[in-house]
């Protein structure tokens, strides 16, 4: 797995997991990779910096100076914590899909046919438009976007 920041048109950057440079790029050139606070698919990478340990003989240098030293920011969690928190997101989401049935790009059809009654409710997830989403939730259907990336089931290798 490699990790990357990434950063949509709107600014917003966010961090993701993928098998590989390659599958990041078919992912993205699929549709597939989009913003978790917008849902922007123009996507790209952000500029990282390196994780470079100190040698083993030598002591780590004294952190930097935080540009930001109010209050506020002090309060803010580490990265390591942030990290760790979407880790435990990103597992409990899997844990949910593994009782829902992927209907691909039938999702807002689907979803709408149970809110109304017309076939049996479920738990499914799927791909929908942003047009599609919200003409969902403004008609009281009840739906909300998945915080990681769904690969469809035809798409693994």
């Amino acid at each position: 797995m490699i990790v990357f920041d990434l950063k949509c048109g709107q600014g917003h950057v966010f961090e993701a997991w993928f098998g590989s440079s390659r599958a990041f790029e078919e992912q993205r050139a699929g549709g597939l990779v989009q913003c978790p606070m917008c849902g922007d698919p123009a996507i790209e990478k952000a500029v990282m910096a390196p994780n470079v340990a100190a040698k083993g003989n030598r002591k780590a240098d004294a952190p930097a100076a935080r540009l930001d030293s109010t209050p506020a920011a002090e309060a803010l969690p580490s990265p390591d914590a942030i990290k760790a928190a979407l880790q435990v997101l990103a597992q409990a989401q899997a844990k949910a899909l593994e009782t829902s049935q992927w209907v691909g790009k039938s999702f807002a059809k689907r979803a709408r046919a149970m809110h109304a009654g017309e076939e049996a409710e479920a738990p499914i997830h799927g791909q929908a438009t942003l047009e599609q989403a919200k003409q969902l939730i403004d008609d009281g259907v009840p739906v909300a976007p998945l915080p990681f990336p769904v690969v469809p089931p035809q798409a693994r290798n």
